[in-house]
């Protein structure tokens, strides 16, 4: 019950990532001026028929950012009957999911940049937390991994914490235009993840292996669309698709950081749980 209801709010969530950049990228934000009602109306009574331009994407962003705290709601219950350490997962969860979207009212009702970087940074966090406790409920999850060594449970936990302040980065780009940072942050997660995914990819752990495999390739698709993302924004070339693709290049590059810090997160969490090698301290 707990594993299937962290794989729906998992789902939820990334549409909702989903969501939340076409509001930025289509300037969006604040199509609707009010919070928490929606021009007035109780926000699940507003009518469907005044759901046009971006008041279709922000409205939508907030129908299934309640669906996703419902979900993480019942979510947080279900791990409260597991106990331990699922149960502390889950009460985070909810607190997270209910300071993000105060977050992102307080966006509306305030205006400010400040607190936008803030809504945009804790979505990918609460979407790896989400990964963590979807892998501690499976059963694939719950047998202990493969031997490692320590110093890489460390590198493991590192490589986590530069793709999280890459995608900070990535919001002070967003909103306030910070390039060098994205950029030197790109460096250091080029340079750091691939060396933990090929070392933990001669491991015979049945989780760390595939995934490591699989990050890897969201690496390279994350390089193309950062790319296009950059000359889409930055440079005067011409590009296929013109303003369709200026959205759809930074929306899919948004959704795979998130994808990439939710499997690093699940790769430090399998790797802090695994046994140490034998003979090394």
């Amino acid at each position: 019950m707990a594993h299937r209801l962290a794989l729906a709010t998992l789902a939820a969530t990334c549409v909702l990532i989903l969501l939340g950049g076409l509001v930025t990228n289509t300037g969006a934000a604040l199509a609707v001026p009010d919070w928490p009602s929606t021009f007035g109306y109780n926000m699940v009574l507003f009518p469907w028929s005044r759901m046009v331009g971006g008041v279709f994407y922000e409205h939508s962003h907030r129908l299934m950012g309640a669906l996703v705290g419902l979900l993480t709601l019942a979510l947080g219950g279900a791990l409260w009957r597991e106990g331990g350490r699922l149960r502390r997962l889950g009460l985070l969860a909810v607190a997270v999911v209910l300071a993000q979207g105060v977050l992102g009212g307080l966006r509306v009702v305030l205006l400010e940049d400040a607190l936008a970087i803030l809504h945009g940074s804790l979505a990918p966090a609460f979407f790896a937390l989400l990964a963590a406790i979807a892998l501690l409920t499976a059963p694939r999850g719950r047998v202990a991994g493969a031997r490692v060594e320590p110093a890489l449970k460390g590198l493991t936990v590192l490589a986590a914490a530069l793709v999280y302040a890459q995608i900070v980065a990535g919001a002070l780009l967003t909103h306030a235009g910070r390039i060098a940072l994205h950029l030197a942050g790109a460096a250091l997660v080029f340079a750091v993840v691939p060396i933990v995914t090929a070392r933990l990819r001669r491991t015979d752990d049945p989780v760390a292996v595939p995934l490591s495999r699989l990050l890897l390739v969201l690496l390279g698709v994350q390089l193309l669309l950062g790319v296009g993302s950059f000359v889409a924004r930055f440079s005067a070339f011409w590009i296929p698709g013109e303003q369709l693709t200026v959205v759809a290049l930074p929306v899919a590059h948004r959704l795979v950081g998130s994808l990439i810090l939710a499997a690093i997160v699940i790769l430090a969490v399998r790797v802090s749980a695994a046994r140490a090698e034998p003979g090394v301290a």
